[in-house]
This record gives structure tokens, C-alpha cells and sequence, in this order.
């Protein structure tokens, strides 16, 4: 057994004649060798550089990622029931797509989608809102033939400052809050930063199994067209539209609400129906 006084009285007479190292060695000779491990420090590990703003890495690439977003052009987005995209409400600003809160002309804008449909796919985006603010990520939109609103309606991740915005306290026991699945599924945790940082939000679509993932986290989860989703629906604002709910592929939108909203790195990857990786 080591007698803590004496070895301490010991390592201090030697330390005055002895090297540092030798007196490591001392130390192990009368303490043991936790004594030599304390000193010792695992290296950091070394810092990985993050990928560039809407960009994929080569795993990403290999992975079968795909950019639909290019940080500098609106290529690969319209408006809902538009050929183009909009000419006044949305713009390219700071490598981010960008819903601004003011525009010339009232009611000009309106929600963009994808120029593209998708199904069985993994979506991953990052969001910013400002103080106050409401938008949306709606998926697995279908755009009527023949329609001319410029909002679409469908399955929609909330996105919202929840401390400032009415629509948190408004639906069923959160189910309008960030990240909810809107008005059906509350998150099953409050996932979203503070108002003004980025949020990492993803998107699981693998045949009717759906989850919304925020930060890191699986907040929402269900399945298309289950008993479950057929109910919840029947006592939502959906419950009057015909087929809501029902499509397994669609565009990607992004909702005009009228306040500022931001999104970067935008970026999907098809997904086998089977859901395997």
C-alpha cells in the first residue's frame, strides 16, 4: 500500500535532484502507475474541416447525394402553378434562398417548389427564421392541373419562432410548433435554436413511413395513409380537402408565409422503396 504522506515527501526530495522524468518514474516506483497515467493527455483529435456551404462532400457524393441548391442561383425552383420563379418575394442573398419580408408589390411572391418530383428520398436543408416569423417545409406536394393559387397544401414540417409566433399556442397540444408535423403531429421535443441561428432540419420518406428529424433529433414520425393518420387528419383543417394526405411523391416547397426566412443547403438523395440503406 502507498503511505500518501511519506510518498509525497519522497517525490518532493527527489523532484529538487531529478529530472522531470525521473521523477515520473519515482512516482510509479512508489505510487503505481496511475500516478504516471495522470500526467499523460490523450491528443486531441484533430479538427475536421467542415464542407463548404451548399456543397457535398465525396461521401455525401458517393452516398448518391444531389444538390438543389446551387448557393447562387434559383435554377431547379418555380412557383407553385408558375413557370418561373418569382420575380418579387424570394431572393438569392448570402448563399441562402431567401423569403424577404418586404416586397414592391402586396401579395407578390408565393410559395416556390422544386422543379422536380420526388419519392423514397432523404432531404436535408437548413433553416433560419427571424423574430416572430412562420414559413414551412412542405413535401410530397401535387400540383393540381388547371389550379392558380400560389400556396400549396400538403404534409408540411412547422417551421416557427415559437416563443413570439400565436400559432404555437393555436392547434392540439403543440402540433403547430417547430418541427411539428403541422397541425397533426406535435415534435416530441422542443428541437429548434434560438431565433436568428441555423436549424439542420431532415425529411425520411421511405414508401408510407415518414420522419422529420431537427438538430439531430427524430421528432415526428408516422405512416401514410394508416388508421392513425386517417384520424388525425379527420379532426385537422384538413379535413374537408379531398385525398389529403394521400400522395407518396410530390415537389418540395417552400411556403411563403409573408415573414423572412432562410434556407441553405438544400440537398436530397433517393431512397430505396424498401427503406434499406
Amino acid at each position: 500500500m502507498c503511505l500518501e504522506t511519506l510518498s509525497q515527501h519522497l517525490a518532493h526530495r527527489v523532484r529538487q535532484v531529478m529530472r522531470p522524468t525521473s521523477a515520473a518514474l519515482f512516482a510509479v516506483l512508489v505510487c503505481g502507475a496511475p500516478a504516471l497515467l495522470a500526467q499523460a493527455k490523450a491528443p486531441a483529435p484533430a479538427s475536421k474541416a467542415a464542407t463548404p456551404a451548399n456543397t457535398l462532400s465525396a461521401a455525401e457524393k458517393a452516398a448518391g447525394w444531389k444538390l438543389l441548391f446551387d448557393g447562387k442561383t434559383t435554377t431547379g425552383w418555380r412557383g407553385f402553378h408558375a413557370d418561373a420563379f418569382p420575380a418579387q418575394g424570394w431572393v438569392v442573398e448570402d448563399g441562402a434562398i431567401k423569403r424577404v419580408a418586404t416586397v414592391k408589390t402586396p401579395g407578390a411572391g408565393g410559395d416556390i417548389i422544386t422543379a422536380g418530383e420526388y419519392g423514397n428520398f432523404e432531404l436535408a436543408l437548413d433553416w433560419k427564421l427571424t423574430a416572430g416569423g412562420n414559413s414551412g417545409l412542405k413535401y410530397l406536394i401535387v400540383e393540381p392541373t388547371g389550379g392558380k393559387g400560389r400556396s400549396g397544401v400538403g404534409y408540411e414540417m412547422q417551421i416557427l419562432d415559437d416563443e413570439r409566433h400565436p400559432d404555437a399556442k393555436a392547434g392540439v397540444n403543440g402540433n403547430r410548433t417547430a418541427g411539428a408535423l403541422y397541425d397533426l403531429i406535435a415534435p416530441s421535443t422542443h428541437a429548434a435554436h434560438p431565433i436568428g441561428e441555423w436549424n439542420e432540419a431532415r425529411l425520411v420518406v421511405k414508401g408510407r413511413h415518414v420522419e422529420h428529424w431537427l438538430n439531430g433529433q427524430r421528432i415526428v414520425q408516422f405512416e401514410i395513409g394508416s388508421p392513425e393518420m386517417k384520424a388525425l387528419i379527420a379532426k385537422s383543417k384538413y379535413k374537408d380537402i379531398q385525398g389529403f394526405g394521400d400522395a407518396t411523391s410530390g415537389h418540395i416547397l417552400l411556403q411563403d408565409h409573408g415573414d423572412e426566412v432562410s434556407f441553405r443547403n438544400l440537398k436530397i438523395r433517393a431512397l430505396p422503396a424498401d427503406g434499406t440503406k
